[in-house]
């Protein structure tokens, strides 16, 4: 039995090796990240340009609720829908009303982006958000790329234009800030629970800053087939899975620890009968 516990603690060793050389961030991806700059201000005085093409400062969206910010570039054709859509989805199924009870602040990251795709999307996610309030509570900006860096590195947004691809290369995840524009709560990933952003919106709405929390960053990369490599995206999702096969043999070679002490408790002396 310690010989297969032995085995087990030796394959976890190797398992975690294995993918701390094989899943280690690639190259491409350095220096993007999301920062969890809790209560750190806003610049509201960045100027950008709402969906309309009207020169407005953040601060037009602050003051009474809280916002939540959403970083995107809008031709990007992956990760920035999936994580709009999900934002859309969660927010359309809380009683919290848009444009009332909070603010969504969606801006490009992108300076080559114009109001006229803004609004396009605006339109867009107002079909699928399917309530009111979105066209008073929902703002699609763009803005220069002096604007876009200043908000970026304030909310602890980590991004980068890939010259070789042509392609942003950014994680995804939104915002909450409070009304007074500090930095509240992070959320990452693509997934973004109900329960958890009322929670998050009403704690910001009383100016509370949240603890930071663990996460996983998903990344937005292209396959690119000339070179056969995968997407940062997929390579996450392996990182996912090695992670809970280690988890797994961990739990596997704790079992057979214990049931090996379990096995050696139990073996008391007993005297043999003998017959004749």
């Amino acid at each position: 039995m310690r010989s297969n516990v032995l085995a087990g603690l030796g394959t976890l060793l190797l398992a975690g090796s294995f993918l701390q050389a094989q899943y280690a961030r690639p190259q491409i991806a350095r220096g993007v990240t999301i920062e969890q700059n809790l209560n750190s201000p806003v610049p509201l005085d960045l100027l950008f340009h709402d969906e309309t093409g009207q020169t407005v400062p953040l601060r037009t969206y602050f003051g009474e609720k809280p916002v939540i910010f959403s970083l995107v570039y809008f031709k990007c054709p992956s990760l920035c829908p999936m994580s709009l859509r999900e934002t859309v989805t969660s927010l359309r199924r809380m009683p919290l009303q848009v444009g009332l009870d909070y603010n969504v602040v969606v801006v490009s990251f992108d300076p080559s982006d114009t109001p006229a795709a803004a609004l396009e999307k605006k339109n867009e996610y107002a079909k699928m958000f399917g309530r009111a309030g979105f066209n008073s509570g929902w703002h699609f900006l763009t803005g220069s790329q002096d604007s876009i860096s200043h908000l970026a590195s304030a909310i602890g947004f980590g991004y980068r234009w890939d010259e070789a691809t042509k392609q942003f290369v950014h994680a995804s995840g939104i915002m909450v800030a409070t009304p007074d524009g500090r930095m509240s709560r992070y959320f990452f990933g693509t997934d973004y629970a109900p329960a958890d952003l009322r929670l998050a919106l009403a704690d910001a709405a009383k100016h509370k800053i949240s603890r930071p929390v663990d996460f996983i960053l998903q990344f937005c990369f292209h396959y690119d087939v000339s070179q056969g490599k995968y997407t940062l995206t997929i390579l996450n999702i392996l990182k996912v899975a090695g992670f809970f096969t280690v988890l797994g043999i961990a739990a596997l070679v704790y079992y057979l620890m214990r049931n090996d002490k379990k096995q050696g408790t139990d073996m008391t002396w007993r005297p043999v009968k003998h017959v004749g």
